[in-house]
């Protein structure tokens, strides 16, 4: 298990914008498995939306990209770069992420050549899927 300091030796981002709390396993280059307490506390609960707070979508997306960066960015010739969106594909939303959820995050790396590699990401809430797609990433 990863807590957040240990999950920053890895990935780049920061607070606000760290998604995700803590990494229940890594296979280096293959598969992440992390998680994110949502709170009520988010910053974007205030305008999203008020009396009825919803994650936005996009940012589950950038939880589950956060995952694959550190199993793609764990790797040990990947160590201190940076894992960019390419693309996403197949991406379909199921289910609203609300304060109180644990969001589980799930990706395997299912293609990679050179730089350019594809994730099959799956986020879900007690087992309910919430997304479901495939992330295309690129290192630099």
């Amino acid at each position: 298990m990863l807590n957040k300091e240990q999950i920053k030796e890895i990935i780049p981002q920061r607070d606000p914008f760290l998604m995700i709390d803590e990494v229940e396993e890594y296979v280096p280059g293959e598969s992440a498995t992390a998680y994110k307490n949502v709170s009520e506390d988010e910053y974007y609960f205030k305008g999203h939306f008020p009396g009825n707070p919803i994650m936005p979508g996009v940012l589950i997306v950038e939880s589950l990209a956060q995952t694959g960066a550190v199993a793609i960015l764990s790797m040990e010739e990947n160590k201190g770069r940076n894992a960019l969106f390419g693309g996403i594909d197949k991406l379909r939303f199921k289910r609203q992420v609300v304060p109180g959820d644990r969001l589980k995050l799930e990706v395997k790396i299912i293609k990679k050549k050179g730089p350019i590699g594809i994730g099959e990401a799956l986020a879900t809430v007690d087992g309910k899927v919430a997304v479901k797609g495939e992330l295309t990433f690129a290192i630099v």
